[in-house]
Parts: structure tokens; C-alpha cells; sequence
């Protein structure tokens, strides 16, 4: 909305600031934070009292999270709201990837809202029926695919662009449309599988908008491109003050979910983050950057995967228990130490996500 102002610009004063991209990243990142840090209390104080017992905690799970109970989910909405109003103040309003990215997040907020809301008013764990998820998430991401298909450069509608290969496009047809939603709905998932402890989820997930929010940028500069051999998305720069603003509101988040958390992101968080990163991942055409980037999430997901098939061919498990980062609190790591060393995992998988830009 603010880039508006440059039409007041005549070249060199303070309105000709906001054609900048980096500049409104900036700003985005701010005003998402300033935002959570001062409506995360009354937005939690709100939670506690329309919840009442809170987060529903599972009986199988680990002893350590019976001293959980009582804590409020939905958290997730400080992150959408301060993520909305600074997306929708300091990005292009102009711009198709900005919407397809916010169509996607918010569709899968709305899933993971509705989820939430009926654990917390059951009582139960057993929120929205997984075949009903499922099924919006896939009309969700189906749309969003043929929606950045259509806006893609002709050269690479349809196409899979592969990582370190220079120039090299796979041409999937009308294939990439189930592929690209198989991206997104595995994103969201994954992201979903892995909040299970404090402050575990949202590091990784800004580490990956972190990256993802600097390949965006590159991707949509003809010169970078040019330079790294990379392909050119002209416009998905702007998707650097998306995930800017994401940033900013994780972090805000982050300050009440560090242990012992005040709040839970719930699946109104979860599901809606994991989405936006596969959404992004899609628009920049690096679908294949985004399994190294959020590898994490990746063995998250494959863990439960491997533990349900195993068990129903075996009746043993594989895992202690699944997904793995309860494996290893069943193991006697305590949280912190999983969440910590699971963070280390998430920035080094980036660096190597990142190094991918310039190996070819």
C-alpha cells in the first residue's frame, strides 16, 4: 500500500525510498514485530480465558507435556494478523505472487482455525477429520498452482527447474499442477507434524522464509539471474517483504512460545506457515530447493510415514515415537536440547539450500 507514495517522488526524495524492495522488507519486518511483541499478552490473556483448559494434550504422549495442560493454542493468529497487516501495508498490492502466497497461508490458516477450534471446544485431540484437511488443502494448493502457472513467463509455465543444473528444465506439462499441490499440501503438513515442542517449529520455519524470502529476490532481479544462471521470475522479488513480515511476526511469537510456553501456535500457525513456504517455493520455481532448505520438516513427516507402514505391516515401531522429536524426549533428551540442536539442523540445511544458487 505505502508504495503508493512513490507516485508523490520526483527522483530523489523520501517517497522514491519506497520503491525499494529491501527498504519495504524492513519496514515489514518491523511492524510485524512491534505488532506481535505488543498484542501477543492481551491476544494470549484473551485465549486463556475463551479456552479454558487450553491445548487438549495427547495420553500417549511424552509424561513431560502433562505439565503443558492448561496452556492456550491458536497462537498462530498473532502471527497471521501481524503477517497480514505489514504484507498489506509495504508490499506491492500490484503484484500476483503476493497474493498467491497470502491465498495460500490464509486458506490454511482457516483450515488449521477451524482444526483448533474444535479440539479446544471437544475437549479432545480429534479436531477437523483428516479427509476433510486433506481435501480443502489440495483445492487450496490446486488453485494456487494453476493461479502461478498462469502468471509464470511462458518459458517456464508448467516446468520443473532442477537445482545446480544450469538452464536445465524439466517440461512437466499439465503433471507439474498435482506436483506443485503435492509440494504444498506436503509443506503444510510436515510443518503441522513438526510443532510439538516449544519454540521447535517457528525457528525453522523462519530460517526457511529467511532463504526462500532471498532466492525470491534473487530470482526476480534480471541481473542476479543473469549472473548466477539462474532462471528469472520478474516479480517474485516481492515476495521478500512477504516473508520479511513473516519473520518479524515469528519472532514476536517466538518471545512467548520459548520454554515454558505462555502459548501454542496450534494449526491456525502451523499449517498456514508450512503452506506459505511451499507456496513461495512454487512461485520461485525451486520446488526441489525447498526439500533441502526444509529438510527438517521432511524427516519430521518421513518419520511418522515410515512409523505408521512399519507398524501396520510389523506391530513394532520403528521410532520410540513418532514424530522423531519425541522419539528423542522418549530417549531422555530434554526439549530444549532437541529444540536447539534441531534449530542448528534447520540454518545449516539452509546454507546448504542457498549454496545451490551458485553451484551450477
Amino acid at each position: 500500500m505505502l508504495y503508493w507514495l512513490t507516485g508523490l517522488s520526483d527522483g530523489g526524495d523520501v517517497f522514491n525510498l519506497f520503491r525499494y524492495i529491501t527498504m519495504r522488507s524492513g519496514g515489514a519486518f518491523f511492524t510485524s514485530l512491534i505488532f506481535a511483541m505488543l498484542f501477543g499478552r492481551p491476544l494470549i490473556n484473551l485465549l486463556r480465558r475463551r479456552q479454558g483448559k487450553g491445548q487438549p494434550i495427547r495420553d500417549d504422549g511424552p509424561e513431560t507435556h502433562f505439565a503443558k495442560a492448561g496452556t492456550p493454542t491458536m497462537g498462530g493468529l498473532l502471527i497471521l494478523t501481524a503477517l497480514l497487516l505489514s504484507t498489506l501495508l509495504w508490499a506491492r498490492l500490484d503484484n500476483p505472487y503476493v497474493w498467491i502466497v497470502l491465498f495460500v497461508t490464509y486458506g490454511y490458516g482457516l483450515i488449521g482455525f477451524a482444526d483448533d477450534y474444535a479440539k479446544v471446544s471437544k475437549a479432545n485431540t480429534k479436531g477437523v477429520s483428516s479427509k476433510v484437511r486433506l481435501g480443502l488443502g489440495f483445492l487450496i494448493a490446486a488453485i494456487a498452482a494453476i493461479w502461478a502457472s498462469m502468471v509464470h513467463p511462458d518459458e517456464l509455465a508448467y516446468q520443473l527447474a532442477l537445482p545446480v543444473f544450469k538452464d536445465v528444465l524439466v517440461n512437466m506439462s499439465f503433471a507439474f499442477i498435482p506436483f506443485a499441490m503435492i509440494v504444498i499440501v506436503g509443506a503444510a503438513n510436515a510443518v503441522n507434524l513438526t510443532d510439538g515442542l516449544d519454540g521447535l517449529a517457528i525457528m525453522p520455519v523462519m530460517i526457511a522464509a529467511a532463504t526462500l524470502g532471498a532466492i525470491a529476490y534473487v530470482v526476480g532481479r534480471v541481473d542476479f539471474t543473469d549472473y548466477l544462471g539462474l532462471h528469472y521470475v520478474p516479480g517474485t522479488g516481492e515476495i521478500l517483504v512477504f516473508t520479511a513480515a513473516l519473520i518479524g511476526g515469528g519472532l514476536g511469537f517466538l518471545w512467548f512460545n520459548a520454554p515454558p510456553a505462555a502459548v501454542f501456535m496450534g494449526d491456525t500457525g502451523s499449517l498456514a506457515l508450512g503452506g506459505a513456504l511451499g507456496a513461495i517455493a512454487v512461485a520461485t520455481k525451486h520446488e526441489i530447493v525447498l526439500a533441502i532448505v526444509g529438510g527438517l520438516f521432511v524427516v519430521e513427516a518421513l518419520s511418522v510415514i515410515i512409523q505408521v507402514l512399519y507398524f501396520k505391516r510389523t506391530g513394532k515401531r520403528v521410532f520410540l515415537m513418532a514424530p522423531i522429536h519425541h522419539h528423542y524426549e522418549k530417549k531422555g533428551w530434554s526439549e530444549p536440547t532437541i529444540v536447539i540442536r534441531f534449530w542448528i539442523i534447520s540454518l545449516v540445511l539452509a546454507l546448504i539450500g542457498l549454496a545451490t544458487l551458485k553451484l551450477r
